[in-house]
């Protein structure tokens, strides 16, 4: 009688996840499809920008030449550009440029404001250089437009803002626009997000030993079930990963939404919490009497993070910090988040390490929010599972609007 009670209603509570399925899905299809297509180009947004441009990440090694120390190439690019390296990326490539970045000093306008007093420019935009490590010319810098990285922003700015970004004047009231196309395209997501989670629910079928047709496209079959195959078969494959796209895309739309998403996770802090303390030198051996060098500082962390993989190296602010070096491992497969060490300036001794695969799970989830919603997880192989998933996002408003119309033809 219970099995009875059950197989009775479930028709009536898979009616209504259907209403909710397609009611959810007909007002944001359009922005969906627009969020989905741009998400698929993005996924390989590093790698389209290489492809467009490998004068500036790959460089040709000369019989046995050896790469110049990181501390000549600062010094190289610190002159040429009249900057501060403030960063220097070592690749374990020998074949692959390195990555200075400069922040230029603060520059006066020359203007003066009400008071007579003069107004100064905010601090110059960080801009990365790519330079040659066996000859020290700069081959480019992230100033540099072309048509490739313009389409890039195009897209991104389509993804995340709609474009609005791009209005000046304000469309509603003194909401700034693009404010406002966040709020949109945040919005949309969520509502993709439901679909997904009612869409899952919808495609298990009642009778469990039925649950295989729900895998397979029959495509000698008609148009219309071919289409609803391919909605039902490839929206079950990437529900994982859409899930995971959608759940995680509001948080750069609503301050609401990211504080609930870190709680949930654990690892929420307000805003006036106080702030963790970062390792610092030890000044004491601020005697002048040792130089240490970038190569030290490489050497340190190597030893300590025995692997090959990329390194960053953060120089320091002031006299107390301490210099951060994050380090990547390389490969198809390799997990794209770093480890961290942290060294004192002065002697190159390992005062901190975190390794981000010993840090809680709740930890790691929270500091991945961002690979976790563009696939930079696991390298190449999960942007590749990334780019398929949002191929299928993308068609799921297409496909999905032809089911809602082929229904009511065949009411009509």
């Amino acid at each position: 009688m219970k099995q009875q009670k059950t197989e009775a209603a479930w028709p009536k509570l898979r009616k209504f996840l259907n209403d909710i399925h397609l009611w959810i899905g007909l007002p944001s299809g359009i922005i969906v499809l627009l969020i989905c297509m741009t998400g698929t180009i993005y996924v390989f947004n590093t790698e389209i920008r290489e492809l467009s441009s490998p004068e500036l990440y790959k460089v040709k090694r000369v019989g046995d030449s050896q790469r110049i120390s990181a501390d000549k190439l600062s010094e190289i690019v610190s002159v040429e550009t009249g900057g501060k390296v403030i960063s220097i990326k070592i690749p374990a490539d020998p074949e692959r440029s390195y990555v200075l970045t400069v922040m230029k000093p603060e520059e006066s306008t020359g203007n003066t404001g009400p008071s007579g007093n003069e107004k100064s420019t905010p601090p110059s935009p960080r801009i990365q250089y790519w330079v040659n490590p066996y000859s020290g010319k700069i081959l480019g810098s992230s100033a540099d437009k072309n048509a490739v990285s313009e389409f890039m922003q195009t897209m991104f700015s389509l993804h995340r803002w709609l474009l609005l970004d791009r209005i000046e004047e304000p469309l509603i009231g003194e909401l700034p626009n693009k404010k406002l196309g966040s709020y949109i395209s945040g919005t949309a997501t969520i509502l993709f997000t439901l679909g997904v989670i009612t869409g899952i629910i919808i495609w298990f079928p009642q009778k469990i030993r039925n649950w295989k047709q729900g895998l397979k496209i029959k495509w000698n079959a008609n148009w219309k079930r071919v289409n609803h195959d391919i909605h039902n078969s490839l929206g079950f494959y990437s529900c994982l990963f859409l899930f995971l796209m959608g759940i995680t895309g509001p948080q750069w739309s609503f301050e609401w939404y990211r504080t609930g998403l870190r709680k949930t996770l654990g690892t929420y802090q307000s805003a006036d919490a106080p702030k963790p303390e970062t390792p610092q030198s030890d000044t004491t051996y601020n005697n002048g009497l040792k130089q240490v060098l970038l190569i030290d500082y490489i050497k340190s962390a190597n030893k300590t993070l025995d692997y090959q993989g990329d390194l960053t190296i953060s120089i320091p602010a002031d006299s107390a910090d301490a210099v951060l070096i994050n380090k990547t491992k390389t490969g198809f497969f390799a997990p794209v988040a770093a480890d961290k060490i942290y060294l004192d300036q002065y002697t190159s001794a390992p005062i901190k390490t975190e390794i981000f695969s010993e840090k809680p799970f709740n930890e790691r989830v929270s500091n991945s929010i961002k690979a976790l919603h563009v696939g930079d997880v696991y390298g190449k192989f999960s942007k590749i599972i990334y780019f398929l998933a949002c191929l299928i996002a993308t068609s799921l408003p297409v496909t999905g609007t032809l089911i809602w119309i082929n229904k009511l033809k065949k009411r009509a």
